[in-house]
């Protein structure tokens, strides 16, 4: 039994980065709301649109930013404010983009996870219908990498299909910001500070031209209510100077190989297998004969945090939309479970990991 705690759900949150600490404290030394005109107020306003620069050149951004509480509220900002008439999702995307009336029709996805985008250019019948579909009247949310199986979407082939068809793009980089590069092509992208090492509660949503979006606040030039979070942004952008590249040593992730092939052995699913494009830094795989919340369950006991889906949803005990929009069989998706790694973790935990796993399945094939 390991006496250190060990977390692999790094696809949830990461530990804060010591830079961005010491951004925060600095930034609560120097608090004032940046919207005052008195002279603490205007080094406030100074400080943050400093940040905003550094961040953009830190992404290579070369169009605006909007400072949020998150990528939730980035979303909603997206959706509410964009000037289209319509929205469209793959069905793969996040809860925080999926819930609720604002999605007019989802884009079904392939076994490998891939989004069916085609179906923008061949015109279907859900979007014949739409009246007002071109001429830019319509939104399309593609996330860069998916939370539960990491898989990463074509951005660039998404967005010839979408600004052929005269629609906008936004891109959620809540997953990818600051392990790869935010996809350039996009009119709109979503990041998440404590996603590489930032503050929890502070994001952002990049936008290509304000233009594409009307107001509807007083703060972040009229496109956002509510006073700017100073020390947490410049928590954001000091973690987001700080992550390296590649984000996690491919000496760390080394023992990942072999776990592969003797999940295979043990008659377990290590689902990148099946994916189109599939990243390192976050994996689901399934064992034979032990459900996931089970899973869960025995590897906290072992003192390994893991989670079974997105961990915005995996608390309500529902079976991931994501697996099932991707085909696979409800026991398949009901033994998978996630694994993800962040700049904290170490070569030895991965090892323990999958020491534990492989011993699990090994007990749960003998029972």
């Amino acid at each position: 039994m390991t006496t250190q705690r060990i977390y692999l759900d790094h696809a949830a949150t990461t530990p804060l980065r010591p830079e961005a600490r010491r951004a925060m404290e600095h930034g609560f030394a120097q608090w004032a709301n940046p919207s005052s005109p008195h002279s603490e107020g205007r080094k406030a306003r100074a400080l943050l649109e400093d940040a905003r620069e550094r961040l953009k050149a830190a992404l290579h951004w070369d169009g605006e930013v909007i400072f949020t509480g998150g990528a939730s509220e980035a979303a909603a900002l997206a959706f509410d404010n964009a000037n289209v008439v319509h929205d469209i999702a793959t069905a793969v995307e996040h809860d925080a983009i999926l819930r609720g009336d604002d999605v007019d029709w989802t884009i079904p996805v392939r076994p490998d996870g891939t989004a069916d985008m085609q179906l923008l250019a061949t015109r279907s019948e859900p979007l014949a219908e739409m009246e007002g579909y071109s001429e830019n009247r319509t939104l399309v949310a593609v996330q860069h990498i998916n939370s539960e199986t990491g898989n990463r979407q074509h951005i660039g082939f998404a967005a010839e299909l979408v600004h052929d068809n005269g629609g906008l793009l936004l891109v959620d980089c809540a997953q990818s910001a600051g392990k790869f590069a935010v996809p350039q092509m996009a009119d709109m992208a979503i990041i998440s500070a404590h996603k590489f090492g930032g503050p929890i509660g502070v994001g952002a949503l990049l936008v290509r031209d304000y233009a594409m979006l009307h107001p509807g606040g007083g703060q972040e030039r009229g496109y956002r209510r509510g006073t700017e979070n100073l020390p947490g942004i410049l928590g954001m952008v000091a973690a987001l100077e700080a992550c390296d590249e590649p984000y996690v040593a491919p000496d760390v992730l080394a023992p990942l190989d072999g776990f592969a092939e003797a999940v295979r052995a043990a008659g377990g699913v290590w689902l990148s297998d099946r994916l189109a494009d599939p990243t390192p830094y976050i994996h689901a795989v399934a064992m034979p004969g032990i459900s996931g919340s089970a899973q869960l369950m025995r590897f906290d006991m072992a003192g390994i945090a893991v989670s079974q889906g997105s961990a915005c949803s995996s608390g309500t005990m529902k079976r991931s939309h994501v697996l099932t929009a991707m085909g696979l069989g409800d026991d398949l998706a009901d033994r998978m479970i996630r694994v993800s790694f962040g700049w904290t973790t170490t070569r030895a935990e991965i090892e323990r990991f999958c020491e534990v796993w492989l011993d699990m399945a090994r007990t749960g094939q003998r029972a």
